[in-house]
C-alpha cells in the first residue's frame, strides 16, 4: 500500500516578497499595470483578484445611507435597547 505524505505547498516554493499592484486587463486579456521601481526585472507570478460587485459596488453602502436616513433617525424605528438579547460571546 503506497502511503502519501502531505507537504505543505511553502516547502516547496522558495520565499516570495508580495507586491499589490492595481491594473487593468484590456479587450485583448492584456494585463497592464504600472509597476514600482524598486521591482527587479524579472519572471513574477501574478494572482488576478477580480471584484464580484455588481455595478453598484463601493456607492451601494452610501445610497442606501442616504436612502433610508429618514427611517434610521426616526426615533419609532429604535425598538431595541443595549439590554435585549445576549453578547455573542455570553455563556450558553
Amino acid at each position: 500500500m503506497l502511503r502519501r505524505r502531505v507537504v505543505p505547498y511553502t516547502l516547496f516554493m522558495p520565499i516570495m516578497k508580495a507586491v499589490e499592484l492595481q491594473g487593468e486587463i484590456d479587450d485583448q486579456h492584456r494585463l497592464h499595470a504600472d509597476v514600482p521601481q524598486s521591482v527587479p526585472a524579472g519572471s513574477v507570478r501574478v494572482i488576478v483578484l477580480i471584484s464580484e460587485e455588481d455595478e453598484g459596488g463601493p456607492a451601494w453602502a452610501p445610497g442606501v445611507s442616504s436612502e433610508w436616513s429618514a427611517e434610521l433617525n426616526d426615533a419609532a424605528q429604535d425598538i431595541y435597547t443595549l439590554n435585549d438579547g445576549q453578547p455573542i460571546d455570553a455563556p450558553r
